[in-house]
C-alpha cells in the first residue's frame, strides 16, 4: 500500500513537471528508497541498484533523489563531512537528529514541545516555515564509555 501510494505520488509530480518522464530507472530508485532502513548516501544507493541488476547512471540516481526531494518523498540532510545523506520521507512523522561525531551513528527522536517552540517562534516573528529539523552533534553514551 505505502509503495503505490508512493508511485502515485512520483507520478503526478512528474505529470506537473515539464520534460518528465516516468522511466523504470525513476521508480526503481523509488522502490529501494522504500526498502531501505534509515539514511543512506546517493553513492550506497547507486551500487546497490546496480549490485541488484538495474541499469541506471550515477547522475540518474542523483537526479532522482532531487525530483523526489521536490516531490516529498526524500529528506536530504547534511550531518558531518561532505556528503549529504538522504532518508524517506513519506510516511515518517517529523523528526530530529543526534548525531555522533566519533562512531557516526545518527539517533532519531521526537519532541512536541520542539515543535511548539519552532510554531510559537515563527508566529512571534510572523514568519512561515517551510521546513524544519534540528540536528544536535556530540558523543553517543557508547562512544563515552
Amino acid at each position: 500500500m505505502e509503495t503505490q501510494l508512493a508511485r502515485e505520488i512520483l507520478t503526478q509530480c512528474l505529470r506537473t513537471r515539464q520534460n518528465s518522464r516516468a522511466t523504470t530507472a525513476r521508480f526503481a530508485v523509488l522502490d529501494a528508497i522504500l526498502e531501505t532502513q534509515g539514511h543512506f548516501d546517493a553513492d550506497n544507493l547507486y551500487y546497490r541498484l546496480t549490485s541488484k541488476g538495474v541499469r541506471i547512471s550515477r547522475a540518474t540516481v542523483y537526479n532522482t533523489l532531487q525530483l523526489l526531494m521536490e516531490c516529498g518523498l526524500v529528506a536530504k540532510y547534511r550531518f558531518a563531512g561532505d556528503s549529504s545523506r538522504y532518508e524517506k520521507a513519506f510516511g515518517k512523522p517529523h523528526h530530529h537528529h543526534l548525531v555522533c561525531l566519533e562512531c557516526g551513528e545518527i539517533i532519531e527522536f521526537v519532541d512536541q514541545k520542539l515543535e511548539r517552540i519552532q510554531e510559537e517562534v515563527c508566529a512571534a516573528k510572523q514568519f512561515k516555515p517551510q521546513s524544519f529539523t534540528m540536528q544536535v552533534f556530540g558523543s553517543c553514551v557508547k562512544c563515552r564509555k
